[in-house]
């Protein structure tokens, strides 16, 4: 019995009693004695039985089970996890994980696949980590987390990302940069990335800096997509003394290739990040970066969901969440300027951020 799956049978069998008995005490129904309740619990504790979330599921037409689907399992969503299990500690409900280990792309509309697989029978809703335009028909309640351009109104969790991206252009503005490079996803994909290249531009405007579509490469998705975009910025006739990338990761290659390419920063180049993952701490030169709050978010949206499930409207349908500067050691005025154009950084953006020292 050890090397097999546990069934109801066997919990019946060892506990002497019928199968409709050992499904009275786990569904903690009625017309069982105490004494036959204790006996059949303590089987079910000694052998391991669990029952099947598919046979629960079309027993009570609920699980207790929510998930998460994710792209993959990178920085970006270890943090909304940690949050999201957080939210999901001591309600009653499990959490499952889903992730489609990158394939796909992150094309819009992978997710209704993937989803399609969970709902119904194995999950009660799901919270959806940069999900599907469309999430009608999946039958399931839906929280989308950092949602594509063009989402259909499903309830949402993001954070301020236009005014993230203007704080981070700002910054290297006060340091005495003007020729700023921008390291985005590509089109009409993630409305967070959308946001970040318009903060970016509108920054840009404020400080009367004519846009150069130049100075703008598409990163992707995979590590090798974002080194090359890097690579195309930093070996420009003209490059840009400072890169502005929409997420930590693609900043830390960005980091590598400047290496490769015999510059240091932030001496030759200044580079900026965005998300604050653990990652951006451990690099050196730690990286100046715009934190999201990630485990809020995560813990919000599970939050969300929970009252949908509980038959109540959430408070707010879309939860926008603030952004702040992070400095750290990876920007500094360029090197055509001295360093005391450095003085300038908070003050001469106007904005406040955290400066993080580890």
């Amino acid at each position: 019995m050890t090397s097999n799956r546990v069934t109801i049978r066997d919990v019946a069998a060892q506990a002497g009693v019928s199968v409709a008995t050992v499904s009275k005490v786990l569904n903690d129904r009625h017309g069982v004695a105490a004494s036959t309740f204790e006996r059949v619990t303590a089987v079910i504790a000694e052998l391991g039985y669990e029952s099947s979330l598919v046979a629960r599921s079309l027993r009570n037409h609920r699980t207790n089970v929510v998930g998460v689907l994710v792209w993959a399992i990178e920085p970006y969503s270890a943090e909304l996890l940690k949050g999201a299990a957080r939210a999901i500690k001591g309600t009653g409900y499990e959490l499952v994980v889903y992730s489609a280990g990158g394939e796909g792309g992150g094309h819009v509309g992978w997710e209704r696949r993937y989803l399609s697989r969970l709902s119904g029978t194995l999950i009660d809703g799901a919270v959806l980590v940069t999900p599907t335009v469309s999430t009608a028909g999946i039958g399931s309640p839906v929280v989308a987390v950092d949602p594509h351009t063009g989402g259909d109104g499903a309830p949402m969790v993001d954070s301020d990302n236009f005014r993230g991206a203007q704080l981070a252009v700002e910054h290297l503005l006060g340091l005495g940069h003007r020729r700023i490079g921008f390291l985005g996803r590509p089109p009409r994909d993630l409305e967070s990335g959308h946001q970040r290249e318009l903060g970016y531009r509108s920054a840009l405007e404020s400080a009367g800096i004519a846009f150069d579509p130049e100075l703008v490469r598409a990163a992707g998705y995979e590590e090798s997509e974002s080194m090359e975009a890097a690579r195309q910025l930093l070996k420009l006739p003209e490059r840009p003394t400072a890169v502005f990338a929409a997420n930590d990761l693609s900043a830390i290659s960005t980091m590598e290739v400047a290496l490769t390419l015999g510059m240091r920063v932030p001496e030759d180049l200044s580079v900026m990040g965005f998300d604050n993952v653990p990652e951006s701490t451990m690099v050196r030169p730690g990286l100046t970066t715009i934190e999201q709050p990630l485990q809020l978010m995560g813990q919000r949206a599970v939050e969300m969901l929970l009252e949908i499930l509980a038959g109540r409207d959430p408070e707010q349908q879309h939860v926008r969440l603030p952004t702040r500067l992070v400095v750290r050691e990876s920007c500094a005025a360029p090197p055509s300027l001295p360093d005391s154009a450095a003085l300038a950084v908070t003050e001469a953006a106007g904005v406040t951020g955290g400066v993080e020292t580890r």
